[in-house]
This record gives structure tokens, C-alpha cells and sequence, in this order.
């Protein structure tokens, strides 16, 4: 089937006439659908004795049916998260490592996802491995010769996330099977508007807090988990993720047993009844759409973005090397340094990643939004120059 452009979803998000909003990479709006099932769900927990146990499953369970769907798998591969790095410490804790085993990441990776690593190589003496920027910002061919004999986790991304540099997850999949690599994916910046297969990457751990491209609520996400680790070792203990938690009455009954598949590496309080009825809208929403037509939408109005830039002298990383959500506009000198207030000022939005004007739209963006970012930003950085 192939891909259609959308048309401007704008009206179904509460966002004004005069706001710009470009950052859809810092934390996308929810949608007002998704609002009306968060206010509903507050207010039943202002109401505790109309609560049912199906209340603590029922909602659960869809989101992770709809999670499962979005990155074409099993709902019994997926596990809710509170964050990314609740995720990749899940993936550290289940992927051990001897003295002298290196760990890829690369340069300017988003904090959680450099944090875990470097404790987890400290804690078994081994090493993390830093793919430094390459110049033509091609990642790809450098992760490649990053990943050898003594690699054992390459912990990644889709896309990086200042700028929206895209990776080639096929062919570095094939790079760590070659080596017993295990892949660990942070998809955090791309889940939702970029297609993934799971099935063809075959990672052994992928994770993705929800408030970004997935339009969700914040401290909720995901964690998908290769049949070969859903016999590991969770995080922590808890009642939920336990056989035979949905009858109350028998909890003190304690059970060895976890529930069937990755449900074992479910965080505390997974029902998160306020959180999950919005995070169940917002998929549905999208998995409505289709994750090809959103990434198609976007990469009509990023190159549309990377056009105008190159047009006033910026820099923009190339159009096959890239994500078409997101991209970076770099000056050829510093950037003002006030840039980001007089914007904020200006009612633009959008982001300052390293040396990256990180742009970021979603389909309640269009002609008009990328009009007022360039009213703003072009007198701007010449006034500087």
C-alpha cells in the first residue's frame, strides 16, 4: 500500500492561531480526545468505590495490544515503562557482560542513553565506544566499523535525536548478528512517526517514552523484548506482574510465577490509571493514520523547511541522510546567542540541540506554520552575521 500525504490535523489539538509550535522532538501536544479520556479517568479516581480490578488491567492490556501493533509484533513482547531509562536499565540488567566487552553508542546521544552504559561497562570492566560525528553526518558506515569481535551491546537509536540524522537499522542489525552484538534501541524520537519492523530488526531490547511522537502522556513508554530474554530478570518485584494478580481477594496467595511473557518487566503501578486511557487514545489515533502516511506528511513539510533554510544560508543535513520528521538547521557561524528567547518571544517554537536548530513538526503543522518560523528567523541570524 502505498503512502498519502494528510491533510492539517490541527483542529483536533488544542493549539491557538498565533503559536508556532515546530517541537514535536521536545514533547508533542495532546491531542483534545486524549485530554477528555485523561479527564475521565481523574475523575473516576476521584471516585474510587465506582473502581473495579478490571480497572487495573483492562486499559493495560489494550495499550499494550496497540503497542505491539504499532511495531508489527506480540502483545506479549511488550512491557509498560515509565520512561526510556527505565527500559534500558532493564536491557542492562539482562544482558550481562565480561572484563574487555565493548558497548557502542555514539557521540551526543541523548543523556539516558549514554548514563546506563557507562555504568554497566564500570560495573563488569568493560568498555563504552563512542562513534564520534562523522563528517558528512552519514552514521551508518561509522557504527558499522564500530561494532567488531569484542562488541556485545550497541545501544542506539533510529534517528539522532538533535538533529534527526537517520540509521540504517538493517544493516547494523545485520552487523551485531554477525558479532553476537545484542542491538538495544531507544526509539524514543522516531516511535510513531518513523515505520519500524521489529520482525526485520530484530532487536533484543527497544524502548520509547510516550510524550514525544507517540502524543502521550509523560512518564509512561515501552519496552519490547525478544522472545529470547522474556525469561529475565525484572527490574523489581511487584503485585501486578505477578499470575493471578486480577483476583484481589487471593494476593496473599503469593505466586512464583510472573505473568506470561514480558508483562514480568512491567513497572510498579502499571495501571497508571490517569496515564494509560490517554496513552490508549493517542495510539489509536495514530495506528488511525498509519505511521507511513504521518512519516510521509512530515517529510513534505521538513523538506519544504530544509529548502527555505538552504535558501538564507544554513546548513541542513541531507534529505537521504535524515528522518523526515525532524531536522537540523546548522549557521555557518554561532548562532545568536538570545535566539531561543527572541523565538519564544515570537510564539516559534522549536529547539537549540549542540549546534542544531532542531525542527520538528507533526500534521497540526503546515505552510503557514513554516512561514512565521522564517518571518522570525531569517532577520534574526543575518542581524548576527
Amino acid at each position: 500500500m502505498s503512502e498519502r500525504t494528510l491533510t492539517s490535523q490541527r483542529d483536533l489539538f488544542e493549539i491557538p492561531s498565533y503559536v508556532t509550535y515546530l517541537n514535536c522532538a521536545y514533547m508533542g501536544p495532546l491531542l483534545k480526545s486524549a485530554l477528555d479520556a485523561g479527564r475521565t479517568a481523574i475523575d473516576l479516581r476521584q471516585h474510587p468505590w465506582r473502581m473495579t480490578p478490571d480497572h487495573f488491567f483492562d486499559s493495560s492490556e489494550s495499550v499494550r495490544r496497540l503497542g505491539a501493533r504499532l511495531l508489527g509484533t506480540s502483545a506479549d513482547q511488550i512491557a509498560i515503562v515509565s520512561s526510556a531509562s527505565y527500559g534500558l536499565a532493564t536491557a542492562a540488567q539482562n544482558l550481562p557482560l565480561e572484563s574487555g566487552d565493548e558497548i557502542v553508542i555514539l557521540a551526543e546521544q541523548f543523556p539516558s542513553n549514554v548514563y546506563t552504559w557507562h555504568r554497566h561497562a564500570a560495573d563488569y570492566a568493560a568498555t563504552v565506544v563512542t562513534v564520534a560525528r562523522p563528517d558528512d553526518d552519514d552514521w551508518t558506515p561509522a557504527i558499522l566499523n564500530a561494532i567488531g569481535p569484542r562488541t556485545r551491546i550497541a545501544a542506539l537509536p533510529h534517528c539522532h535525536w538533535t538533529d534527526g540524522d537517520l540509521i540504517d537499522l538493517e544493516a547494523v542489525s545485520d552487523q551485531c548478528r554477525a558479532n553476537s552484538c545484542a542491538l538495544v534501541l531507544d526509539v524514543t524520537q522516531s516511535l510513531g512517526a518513523l515505520p519500524l519492523d521489529v520482525t526485520r530488526i530484530r532487536p533484543a531490547f527497544l524502548t520509547a517514552a510516550a510524550y514525544k511522537w507517540l502524543l502521550g502522556p509523560y512518564s509512561y513508554g515501552f519496552l519490547y523484548v525478544d522472545e529470547a530474554y522474556l525469561d529475565g530478570t525484572p527490574l523489581e518485584e511487584n503485585w501486578i506482574n505477578r499470575e493471578g494478580a486480577r483476583d484481589f481477594a487471593q494476593l496473599v496467595n503469593y505466586q512464583d510465577r510472573y505473568a506470561p511473557g514480558a508483562r514480568r518487566f512491567d513497572f510498579g503501578e502499571r495501571a497508571s490509571l490517569q496515564l494509560t486511557p490517554i496513552a490508549e487514545v493517542a495510539l489509536l489515533q495514530i495506528l488511525d493514520w498509519g505511521v507511513e502516511n504521518i512519516a510521509q506528511s512530515l517529510g513534505v513539510l521538513t523538506a519544504e523547511i530544509a529548502g527555505r533554510a538552504e535558501e538564507i544560508g544554513f546548513g541542513v543535513n541531507r534529505e537521504d541522510r535524515r528522518a523526515p520528521h525532524m531536522l537540523g538547521l546548522r549557521w555557518p557561524t554561532h548562532l545568536p546567542e538570545n535566539l531561543g528567547e527572541l523565538l519564544k518571544r515570537e510564539n516559534v517554537s522549536v529547539s537549540i540541540r549542540g549546534d542544531a536548530i532542531r525542527v520538528s513538526p507533526h500534521l497540526y503543522n503546515d505552510t503557514h506554520d513554516i512561514d512565521h518560523l522564517f518571518e522570525v528567523l531569517a532577520p534574526a541570524v543575518r542581524t548576527a552575521s
